[in-house]
This record gives structure tokens, C-alpha cells and sequence, in this order.
């Protein structure tokens, strides 16, 4: 039996390569390939795909968004996700949003078919480094709005020009601002950015 292919990544270049990897497989078909997660519902839709692969950073949707809507979708397409960001939070986000497994794309190329014959049949696979990284880190200590606000400062705008993104007061905003500050142990928020990212949080 063919399993049909679905990958999503914003850089043509890697995408072109694991499509060139995992046709090489003999039970393995590409059957669609988007540069955007705003593309993958349409393309899951229009190709049914038993396996989606996606990338985390893309622009328009994330990959973790995009995995909440194919989920959601319930077309019975599978989320694998491959990425570069081998971060604790990013696996949990993912899991939480519905993906089956989750890898990063510095896995041998037998690994990751592996990997989608696995999801395809219904297990979960997770890196196990990751899956030990991400017991040890715990999830997000900051609550929805704090990550909105880091999401929305981390350009580096002002708190006024934060608010406005959000629609919300100067005062509220910093009063996010300095809990996310506090629960991070950044100097700043800047430095909270920082530690946010670096776990996968935003």
C-alpha cells in the first residue's frame, strides 16, 4: 500500500529535498507540496493525504496552528511534525494540538520514513531526546495573554504600540509584560523573549 505525502515547509529548497528523499521509498508518494501552514487545510482537502508533514515556522499559519486545523478538519490525515526548532515547548504545542509524532529534520532520511510509516499506523513518534528535554522543562509557566503580549513585543515595539496590537490598556500590557519578565527570570523583556523562544513557548 502507497502512503500519500503532504509537505509543508517555507523553504523551497528543503522541501524540495525531503521530497526528493522520501520518493525514494517505495511505499512513500509526495502527492502535494505548500510553502505555507495558510495552504496546508486547502491542500489537504483538495489531495487527501494519509500524512502530513509540517515545518513549525511558516508564515501565514504556523505548523502548529496548522496542525489544530487539519485535526479539526477531521479528514483522517495524520500530522507529522519535522522541524529545525527541536524545542521542549514546540512538542508539547504540537502534541496538544493534535500532531502524532514529532521529529526533527536532522534525522536520517530511513528514520524519518520510518517515522511516517509509524504515524500512518496509527502510533505516536516522538524524538526521545526531546520527549526527555520536554518532561525536564515542564510546560509554559506563562498564561495565554503573557504569551500574547511577548508575541506581540518581541519586534521590540512599545508598550503603546503593544497595546494597540492588542487592543488593550498601556497598564494591562505592562503588567504582562513584567509577570512574563518575572516568571522567565529575564532582566528584561527582552531577555524573556529570549527564554521563551529558546523553550518553545511563543
Amino acid at each position: 500500500m502507497t502512503i500519500r505525502l503532504l509537505l509543508a515547509d517555507d523553504q523551497a529548497l528543503v522541501r524540495g529535498a525531503l521530497a526528493a528523499l522520501l520518493s525514494l521509498e517505495h511505499d512513500l508518494d509526495v502527492v502535494a507540496e505548500v510553502g505555507s501552514g495558510a495552504d496546508v487545510l486547502d491542500a489537504v482537502r483538495e489531495h487527501r493525504p494519509d500524512v502530513a508533514l509540517l515545518d513549525i515556522e511558516m508564515p501565514g499559519l504556523d505548523g502548529i496552528e496548522a496542525t489544530r486545523a487539519v485535526v479539526a478538519a477531521g479528514l483522517g490525515t495524520r500530522v507529522l511534525v519535522v522541524t529545525t526548532f527541536g524545542r521542549p515547548g514546540y512538542l508539547r504545542r504540537a502534541l496538544q494540538a493534535g500532531a502524532s509524532g514529532f521529529v526533527v529534520k536532522d534525522v536520517p532520511a530511513t528514520q524519518l520514513a520510518d517515522a511516517v510509516r509509524r504515524v500512518h499506523a496509527g502510533l505516536r513518534v516522538v524524538d526521545p531526546t526531546l520527549a526527555a528535554d520536554s518532561l525536564v522543562t515542564g510546560d509554559s509557566p506563562l498564561t495565554e495573554r503573557e504569551t500574547d503580549v511577548l508575541r506581540a513585543a518581541r519586534d521590540g515595539a512599545s508598550v503603546a504600540v503593544v497595546a494597540q496590537r492588542l487592543h488593550l490598556s498601556q497598564g494591562t500590557v505592562r503588567n504582562h509584560l513584567s509577570a512574563a519578565i518575572g516568571k522567565t527570570g529575564g532582566e528584561n523583556r527582552a531577555a524573556a523573549v529570549r527564554v521563551a523562544e529558546a523553550n518553545g513557548w511563543l
